[in-house]
């Protein structure tokens, strides 16, 4: 059974058993405790924790997975990977176990047609209803194992929903592995499905993981993951999820690039998978708005295309091979992701880009790995520090791996030992900043989800008026919870209506003030969403005491709201016009919209060109001029992408979406505010443009009262520079070039004046040097040279003592500080002398420190009035140098 049926076969199955078909979500959550989607119940969390009532109380989705914490072992077994399709149905207080398990029971068995025989259940230990449903079904008691609350019992990590789970496992044979069943954690019995029942309400858990049971939820809930992946695995008689027709194609592409077959088995089986699987988790990732960077969700992108190429290179692949590797994974899957499919050009840049890059990083780590063997090898030492393993891994992104290897061929050891300690503590570090940072937002959270449970969603009445009557439903201070809050308190504040948006998409939210009936005068200074649909105003109360039930008029800030709306507007036409100048790949990766100026990202991969900017800036202001209709209508998110709308990475949209058109050229899935018509953008100024990360680039720019007065202030400075040039500003730049044109000659000139006297000078000074010893010596102080001519006069100065045995030393006072320089002629340096010995003393008598290596040094310091104590301490050694 080819993958394509395996997905029908299940969606099949659950919708027509009363199951919602919901699309995956991107991997990229709304979520601010998830880097990357991870499991099938990403998107329906607000559901299970109560924060949203679903629309449907059973649902089924294949959804797409990224999961690197056992990224170590993808290639070493036959089931792990990095990216996955999890295939699901959800109950939200509808069915529950007995469903459940009779549901996997028959789809496994009849749909797709797996042998019952060897078919093993575990279950959680104390969960005896679970197992009898699983003996009523047909299961046989030894084949269904009780394992404990690390392998079948499930939480969110936080308060919440919790329960036991059951496993399917599928018996691959003795070739496999040991007997045992799942217990013996092996490859013979692969995990394929788990059914999570969400049981218990769970509280606050210690630092070892224990929680208590609160008691049972009033709705209970069922959450499935069956692993493609794994199931095709097993129905095509895979050996494992390489090989199977998700995979196999991508990893025939690694053969053809290698010249020759995988291994059945050894480290070169392994690199072969690890290319091959990889890259089909960083097509999928970019493909949904990921690019490479420093941390994040972009450092995971990073680290899987440096882990592709690292074992491409290790297989003899020198050329490129992520983009021939991903094409043929978006050739392979396209056609059931069309995402991969419409950024394929994305998808291709990219890898390119970050392959090319990390190639001269191998090269460049390389160079100092051979420097480091070179040095521990003279040392007589037998291994290579951890600290130079693990400078080489951080700072240069150069893998471990590699070192060990290279160490290895020059007959040396690394101490790995220590490289591991260094990186534990560096993990610990990170672990503990994002702990810190996970924890807060999830307290905050908490607090947002215990003020939403007791109140109704906000009305939002933004987009038709400007103000309302509102009333304050909930108040939070301080962290939690309060009743009410005096005059000068900062407040977080819900209203039963509201016409403040809140910040979304790009778009601050809005501000304004909410006047009390009462008196008490709040003035909201933000506006943002706590939770989906719960919207959070934050306020100071100015006057009065503000208490939950008052009511009074909600006013936005009505001229700051028009800036915003032009804003927004120009940054909907500037998308459009960017795609269509520079391709369907620069789509928009990030903005920020701001009362009449606004910040766009999007995916680039060089700098724009004067003559791009000219004609983006142009075509954007051409558009507003033609004063296109402003029009947002609403449809199912079905129809909107068929009729062309463009949906924004990383945002989150409903089953019902508001789209917004301007004109015939631009329609994007927006819930922001927008001007009615095109010209009332005003005129549009492109500012900036720059680079921002690999892969990405951002554009500046102005709108409406923004422009205007940036031309205004570009206008009285031109004519501020005419003034002072004497002329008309439109002849400004003519008559600014012809003058800088003769100040850069009379600059030439006095420089060629300035050259002559020095030149004179070295002269007059060599004919006052006297004979020493073996050489010729000049010892002596100079006035008016400046301190980057002192060094050019000295050695311009030996060299006119001739081919002999010579040394000078100049000294002056420049800016308050003391400046000595000593030069001795190549004649003298051959011999081993060095200038930096001359003025060692000398430097530390002025109060400074001297440098420079070879025939050549410079000393300094505070103390001016001790220069002539210090040149001639200086003079004294070069004596002792010449008669040595």
């Amino acid at each position: 059974m080819r993958s394509t049926q395996i997905r029908q076969t299940f969606t099949d199955f659950f919708t027509s058993r009363g199951h919602q078909l919901v699309p995956s979500s991107p991997l990229v959550p709304d979520d601010p405790t998830l880097l990357l989607a991870n499991a099938g119940m990403n998107q329906f969390k607000p559901y299970f924790l109560g924060e949203t009532t679903p629309a449907f109380p059973r649902a089924t989705s294949i959804q797409k997975c990224a999961r690197t914490s056992d990224i170590d072992n993808v290639g070493r077994t036959n089931r792990h990977a990095t990216f996955f399709e999890m295939m699901g149905n959800f109950s939200f207080g509808d069915y529950f176990k007995e469903d459940a398990i009779a549901y996997a029971w028959e789809l496994l068995t009849q749909g797709y047609g797996l042998e019952k025989d060897k078919l093993w259940i575990t279950v959680y230990e104390d969960d005896d209803e679970a197992e009898h449903i699983w003996r009523r079904i047909g299961v046989p008691a030894n084949r269904i194992q009780r394992l404990g609350m690390g392998d079948n019992y499930w939480s969110m990590g936080v308060p919440g929903p919790c329960g036991p789970c059951s496993e399917v496992n599928y018996d691959r044979g003795p070739a496999f592995g040991e007997e045992g069943g799942p217990a013996v954690d092996g490859e013979r019995y692969v995990e394929i499905w788990n059914l999570v029942f969400m049981q218990f309400q769970r509280g606050e858990g210690d630092r070892k993981g224990n929680f208590p049971i609160l008691g049972e939820l009033d709705r209970k809930g069922v959450d499935t993951g069956l692993g493609l992946d794994r199931l095709a695995a097993i129905l095509q008689d895979a050996q494992n999820v390489c090989t199977t027709d998700l995979l196999l194609p991508t990893l025939n592409a690694v053969q053809d690039l290698a010249g020759r077959a995988m291994p059945s088995e050894g480290e070169e089986k392994v690199s072969f998978q690890v290319v091959a699987e990889h890259a089909r988790s960083m097509a999928y990732l970019i493909a949904d708005g990921v690019l490479p960077a420093k941390d994040g969700r972009g450092y995971v992108l990073r680290r899987l295309m440096r882990r592709a190429i690292r074992h491409a290179r290790l297989l003899g692949i020198d050329g490129p091979v992520l983009p021939p590797v991903t094409a043929r994974v978006i050739r392979n899957l396209g056609g059931v992701w069309p995402e991969l499919t419409g950024q394929a050009s994305l998808i291709e840049q990219v890898v390119a880009a970050e392959e090319e890059s990390f190639s001269r990083t191998l090269t460049q780590g390389t160079r100092l790995l051979d420097a480091a063997i070179s040095r521990t090898q003279h040392s007589g030492s037998a291994a290579l520090t951890g600290e130079t393993a693990f400078e080489l891994a951080d700072t240069y992104g150069f893998p471990v791996e590699l070192t060990v290897e290279a160490a290895r061929d020059a007959g040396l050891n690394v101490d790995e030992d220590r490289f591991a300690t260094l990186l534990d503590e560096q993990r610990t570090r990170a672990k503990a900043g994002g702990k810190a940072r996970t924890s807060q937002a999830l307290k905050k959270q908490d607090t947002y989800r215990e003020l939403s449970a007791a109140l109704p969603r906000t009305e939002f009445l933004g987009y038709e008026h400007l103000s309302a009557e509102a009333t304050v439903t909930g108040l939070i201070s301080g962290g939690a919870v309060v009743p009410s809050a005096g005059q000068g308190t900062e407040v977080e504040l819900v209203l039963n209506r509201s016409p403040f948006y809140a910040e979304a998409g790009g778009q601050i939210g809005d501000t304004g003030a909410l006047n009390l009936s009462d008196g008490t005068v709040v003035r909201i200074t933000d506006t943002r969403y706590g939770l989906e649909g719960f919207r959070v105003h934050t306020a100071r109360v100015l006057d009065g005491e503000l208490t939950t039930g008052a009511s009074g008029e909600a006013v936005v800030d009505a001229d700051r709201r028009a800036g915003l709306m032009r804003s927004h507007s120009a940054t909907h036409i500037l998308h459009a016009v960017v795609m269509a100048t520079l391709g369907d790949h620069a789509r928009q990766q990030g903005s920020l919209v701001e009362p009449d100026r606004l910040r766009f990202d999007f995916a680039h991969f060089s700098a724009l060109t004067p003559d791009q900017l000219t004609q983006i800036e142009q075509t954007v202001n051409g558009h507003v001029l033609d004063d296109p209709a402003v029009r947002a209508w609403h449809a199912d998110r079905a129809e909107a992408e068929a009729a062309g709308a463009i949906a924004l990475f990383g945002e989150k949209y409903g089953d019902t979406v508001r789209i917004v058109d301007i004109g015939d050229f631009s329609r994007e899935l927006c819930g922001g505010t927008h001007v009615a018509h095109g010209s009332q953008v005003g005129t549009f100024r492109l500012l900036t443009e720059s680079s921002i990360g690999s892969n990405l680039r951002r554009v500046e720019a102005l709108t409406g009262h923004g422009t205007i007065t940036h031309l205004d202030t570009e206008r009285r400075l031109l004519t501020e520079l005419s003034g002072l040039l004497g002329t008309r500003p439109a002849e400004a730049p003519d008559v600014l070039h012809k003058r800088l044109e003769a100040l850069a000659s009379a600059q030439s000139e006095l420089a060629r004046h300035r050259t002559a006297e020095l030149g004179r000078i070295a002269a007059d000074l060599a004919g006052d040097a006297r004979t020493s010893g073996r050489g010729r010596l000049l010892v002596q102080p100079v006035t008016g040279i400046a301190s980057d001519e002192l060094r050019s006069l000295a050695a311009d100065t030996v060299t006119r003592l001739g081919t002999g045995v010579a040394i000078v030393i100049l000294a002056t006072e420049h800016q308050g500080k003391a400046l000595l320089v000593a030069a001795v002629s190549p004649a003298l340096h051959q011999t081993g002398a060095e200038a930096s010995r001359l003025l060692t003393e000398a430097a530390r008598i002025v109060g400074g420190g001297s440098g420079g290596r070879g025939a050549i040094a410079n000393a300094g310091g505070r103390a001016p009035e001790r220069l002539g104590q210090a040149l001639a301490i200086a003079g004294q050694e070069a004596e002792r140098l010449l008669n040595g």
